[in-house]
């Protein structure tokens, strides 16, 4: 299916390993899994720090006793026969010379380094998501008698009990999260900034958040962020500078729903709201429907976020038998998550007395921070898998495969149901369904 498309696609789509076409997925899948775990034994074999106590004794032998009877042995320095040296004649013509060349030389060197200088250094941050590979998948393995097991269908064998399913995947940009010392309150200092996954450039301005300090997580900005302020949380890498990724893949799952749902409500972004004309199209009302049951859609105003304020966590299933993959996992992928957040609604400041203004002003914050629940709803990009043993890998890893619900065509521009191809979750599922047939 790959192999037919062009150079666009290829650009557009996640990147998979093309240039080892003789070494199958599962074969690479395997290899990174050893190459994890051969440096966890090694990372955990120098934190023991045997080295240091290779050297050790308890104190003399009985042996060292035999040493006293030897001469002693008086070794002398040359430093007493450096005046007998003969000191070599300078010839001042030739030093001259050898100087302008080193002067030349080091020119050359420091115009190098002034051109090289222009360049700008690569972040720190750049390529350190875990980029998932698209499932390699074969789908006219099934239409064989394969008997020999030389074709497969490209699930993975152990798919049924050392695997962990993500889904559904949202829409939007992919990002790292790092959040920063800041001296001021939580939820009110900026401490947060957004990273971009290639090039690990600032998105926006640093912004205040909840999360504690030296966090990084990994992040999928959600596409209509400025409407519902969300960002979906997909994994985590450092939480409170103690390091998450090198741990399994359940468990950094579990301790990023656990931790997020420890955090305080985030409050309201400060500063005057700034609203937009009412919903009036009829697309709009179509996609909000239901958002609001208390107020009319005339009535409402569309609020813009200025930074997200929610950290959604993607939902993970650990049972990846077939029977929940076909039944439960698949059609999740395909379906639309409903999220709850709140929004700033307009009000019109309440009538006041001098009296009152000379109080405290609270009328201003009770005008500018009244909120409504409105649902947003979140289409679904597909489906992820991760390998269960395996920890965080920066880079395109064959330990996370990427499986979309959107088929990937020779002609981008052009809608896909348009032309009837099959996404690559369709594959998958069929895989499935025939893979449980056969068992």
């Amino acid at each position: 299916m790959l192999a037919k498309t062009d150079r666009k696609v290829l650009f557009k789509s996640p990147p998979t390993v093309f240039t080892d076409k003789l070494i199958s997925q599962e074969a690479r899948r395997s290899k990174a899994l050893e190459e994890q775990k051969r440096r966890r034994a090694q990372k955990f074999e120098s934190s023991r720090q045997l080295d240091a106590f290779a050297d050790l004794n308890l104190g003399n032998s009985d042996d060292d006793g035999d040493l006293e009877d030897e001469p002693e042995i008086i070794r002398e320095g040359v430093s007493g026969f450096v005046q007998m040296v003969t000191q070599p004649v300078e010839n001042p013509s030739l030093s001259f010379d050898v100087h302008n060349h080193e002067t030349v030389q080091s020119g050359k060197r420091r115009g190098k380094t002034r051109r090289k200088r222009i360049k700008a250094k690569p972040s720190k941050w750049a390529d350190k998501c875990m980029y998932a590979e698209l499932l390699e998948m074969n789908e006219e393995a099934h239409l064989w008698n394969n008997q020999s097991g030389d074709v497969t269908d490209g699930l993975p064998r152990d798919l049924e009990a050392a695997w962990v399913a993500v889904a559904p995947v949202p829409t939007g940009k992919r990002c790292l999260a790092v959040t920063h010392q800041s001296a001021g309150i939580v939820g009110i200092s900026p401490n947060t900034t957004l990273r971009s996954r290639v090039l690990g450039k600032m998105l926006l301005p640093r912004f205040p958040s909840s999360l504690p300090p030296l966090t990084v997580l990994d992040c999928i900005l959600d596409v209509n962020w400025r409407d519902n302020g969300i960002i979906h949380v997909l994994d985590v890498l450092k939480w409170k500078g103690q390091d998450v990724g090198d741990c399994e893949t359940p468990f950094r799952f579990w301790w990023r729903d656990t931790r997020l749902a420890e955090l305080p409500k985030p409050p309201l972004p400060s500063g005057n709201f700034s609203f937009t004309a009412p919903y009036t199209t009829a697309g709009t009302s179509s996609q909000n429907a239901g958002s609001s049951s208390n107020m009319h859609t005339s009535e409402r105003e569309r609020y813009r976020f200025p930074y997200p304020t929610s950290f959604v966590p993607i939902p993970y299933h650990t049972d990846t038998t077939l029977t929940s993959l076909s039944s439960f996992v698949i059609p999740m992928a395909r379906s639309t998550r409903e999220i709850s957040v709140d929004i700033p609604v307009h009000v019109s400041p309440p009538e006041f007395t001098s009296h009152d203004m000379a109080v405290d002003g609270t009328h201003d914050s009770v005008a500018s921070r009244s909120t409504t629940s409105v649902i947003a709803h979140v289409d679904s990009d597909g489906l992820l898998l991760y390998v269960s043993h395996a920890s965080y890998e920066e880079g395109t890893s064959p330990l996370s495969c990427w499986i979309p619900n959107k088929a990937i065509t020779e002609r981008p521009e052009v809608p896909s149901s348009s032309e009837g191809h099959d996404s690559l979750l369709d594959v998958f599922q069929r895989c499935v369904m025939c893979s449980s047939v056969i068992f």
